[in-house]
């Protein structure tokens, strides 16, 4: 369903109901300039925040198209659905006490939106739109009033980290900012909607807990992704996503916070792991916005910082190609024979404080293929900073004259002082306060602008939800099931303990005892059996461990072990986790998350991206693997998966890549039943 926010984010008329903290944010919008209605509500009270106050809201003269309702819980509910009866546009619940609390709560929450109005919160601090100045806002905050140009918008589920961000010192401005509290009514996703056709917003960031609806956080995600909008997301709390299946290897390995991943990944949303790293990356994409690659450049007058710099790329994804000839000639001729042309770039210091040649430096350095600079300079706490704006006249104009996307640096970030990064933004240069909060921006702005620029995909498969586990299936029946959903195993026989006579199969052989979930683990399993005397000793042997005991033609020309399972994670979708196999899976957790379905490149380059995936594609002389039939075994799987809604999970572990197919060698299958 798509929720109109339309009046509650972008109001012309604010009601504001309650006592202290409703005058609080009335004075919050004076303080922004809104020169839209304000209608303060209170029967005791004359006036609030200098504007008259209405005894109740039958007396408003229209219906708002926002309200701010700062009263307690029980009052809210009350209040909320006279707004709704009222036609009023939506409301921010202020109050605290609903669904967080428990079940008294959740049956309070479930009646304050119980009507077509829409309604943040409860338990949230609210709205500020600050290019209106308009401020649901019951309490201090920092924004100012954008005055013209884009800024970024904010949606968090913590009040305080919102409130926090408006405060910064950066420069980050903020067209909307939204504190969505419990999510009763108005849920994240309906905000990255409306807010991605907003032409003022230049990104969205995302604060969450939890994503209630997943299919719908697709679907907005693609909203923004046809908006050529990106998004930002700090993640925290990364509850389970689903009841582990404590069978699997693969329950061991992917976590809730790896499915939560893989949503992000599949549709573009750039995923950053703190406060600062969020506010980094939405004020270069303010700034310069998306990138189309991850080729930098780095100046700097200090070879310790180029290094530093080189350093710290590779954690953040960042690439140093080498100057071409000819550019390397163009910075040579600007230089010292003393110096190395080499990127990162130690510019020494033999052109300090001369803006001419600093100016000829460092346009012949942006002027290249490089997708971004970066420039590294802290700045004097005390003394005489003169000599210091040189480099900066001079990055200003190479990036002028280049058109090549720019951030400055510090080494530290209180060596970044306020007036130079206004004046540094001002001409159009990104102020980045530290050397990782840069790279980590000039990575998520690459990693976005490739997003934006690709065919988005079709939505995910969504997970069954409502079945826990209640029964495994033996490996015998759970490859029996596989193999007729196309898919190879080895040829087998199902024996007994007092096995007498052949087996028929072709040596050298696997003995495992049955009715094991790991096997291995307890010696119940023995290969490279070479004929019927070696076999019949086997058997003996597990026998001790099982009556039934399997048997099966080993499979001796493989490339790789993988592990490769799909699975239902409610309540984000289904997904696909592809891995190293084989008795160390557990101990390599070499895997990687995807949700279904998957097409075939992306399943190329995730295989790709796995340690083992070098065996795969032939190590050393050795052959390659089947490539193809491992992508086959996938395809059925999942089909499998989706046609039977009775199973949670089928792992293949390991599947065994050869150079003429794929073969699973051992199967987990868990089944599920409708929770009561």
């Amino acid at each position: 369903m798509i929720v109109d926010l339309d009046r509650l984010l972008n109001p012309r008329s604010i009601a504001f109901v309650g006592g202290r903290q409703a005058e609080l944010a009335i004075e919050q919008c004076d303080l922004l300039g809104f020169d839209g209605e304000i209608w303060p509500v209170n029967p005791r009270r004359q006036t609030m925040g200098g504007h008259p106050a209405f005894p109740s809201l039958d007396d408003l003269p229209a219906p708002p198209d926002a309200a701010l309702v700062a009263v307690n819980r029980f009052q809210s509910i009350d209040v909320v659905l006279a707004l709704a009866k009222l036609g009023a546009g939506g409301a921010v619940c202020y109050a605290a006490g609903f669904a967080e609390t428990g079940p008294e709560g959740a049956e309070l929450q479930r009646r304050l939106v119980d009507h077509d109005m829409p309604v943040i919160g409860p338990n949230c601090y609210g709205v500020i739109n600050g290019k209106l100045g308009a401020a649901l806002w019951p309490d201090v905050q920092g924004c100012r009033r954008i005055g013209g140009g884009r800024g970024a918008a904010l949606i968090t589920q913590s009040g305080n980290i919102a409130l926090n961000l408006t405060m910064n010192t950066r420069g980050l401005r903020f067209t909307h900012v939204i504190s969505i509290g419990n999510q009763a009514g108005v849920r994240i996703e309906d905000c990255v909607s409306h807010l991605a056709g907003d032409p003022d917003v230049a990104a969205i960031g995302i604060h969450a807990e939890s994503i209630i609806d997943p299919m719908a956080f697709a679907r907005a995600a693609l909203t923004a992704h046809a908006n050529k909008t990106p998004i930002v997301m700090l993640k925290t709390g990364n509850t389970e996503a689903g009841s582990h299946i404590a069978a699997s290897h693969t329950a061991a390995i992917a976590k809730p916070v790896d499915v939560y991943q893989a949503l992000f990944d599949r549709y573009g949303v750039a995923t950053v792991e703190s406060v600062n790293e969020l506010a980094a990356v939405l004020a270069f994409l303010v700034s310069v916005g998306p990138l189309p690659g991850n080729r930098l450049v780095s100046l700097s007058c200090s070879g310790g910082e180029a290094s530093l710099v080189a350093d710290r790329a590779m954690a953040h994804g960042v690439g140093f190609e080498p100057f071409p000839p000819h550019q390397a000639e163009r910075i040579r001729a600007t230089l010292s024979d003393m110096v190395a042309i080499t990127n990162p770039l130690d510019y020494h210091t033999f052109i300090w404080n001369d803006a001419a040649k600093l100016t000829a430096c460092f346009t012949a350095t942006l002027d290249g293929p490089a997708d971004a600079a970066l420039l590294v300079l802290d700045w004097p706490t005390s003394g005489d900073a003169s000599s210091w704006w040189p480099t900066i006249e001079a990055i200003v104009t190479a990036r002028q004259a280049t058109a090549t996307p720019t951030i400055v640096a510090a080494s530290l970030p209180e060596n970044m002082p306020a007036d130079l990064r206004a004046r540094l933004e001002k001409q159009g240069v990104a102020a980045g306060y530290s050397i990782d909060e840069a790279l980590g921006a000039v990575a998520a702005a690459a990693q976005l602008g490739s997003w934006l620029n690709q065919t988005p995909p079709v939505v995910h498969s969504p997970a069954a939800a409502g079945h826990h586990a209640s029964s495994t299936l033996a490996e015998k029946d759970a490859k029996e099931l596989i193999a007729s959903a196309g898919i190879a195993v080895p040829r087998s026989r199902q024996v007994n303990r007092h096995l007498i006579g052949s087996t028929e199969l072709r040596f050298p052989v696997v003995a495992k005892a049955s009715g094991l979930t790991h096997k291995s683990d307890v010696g119940g399993v023995i290969t490279g059996i070479a004929d019927e005397v070696q076999l019949a000793r086997a058997i003996e042997l597990l026998g001790e461990l099982s009556d039934e005991i399997l048997v099966e033609e080993q499979v001796t020309d493989a490339v790789a072990e993988l592990l490769v399972t799909v699975r239902r994670e409610p309540p984000i979708g289904n997904v696909l986790v592809l891995g190293a196999g084989g008795e160390l899976v557990e101990l390599m957790s070499d895997t990687t998350t995807a949700l279904l379905p998957v097409e075939p490149a992306a399943i190329h380059a995730r295989l790709g991206s796995l340690r083992i995936g070098q065996l795969l594609v032939g190590h050393r002389g050795q052959p390659a693997a089947d490539e193809a039939a491992i992508m086959v075994t996938i395809g059925r799987l999942a089909a499998l998966l989706e046609a039977r809604p009775d199973i949670l999970e089928i792992e293949i572990n390991p599947l065994m890549a050869t150079p003429t197919g794929a073969i699973a060698v051992d199967a987990l299958i868990t089944l599920g039943e409708e929770a009561p």
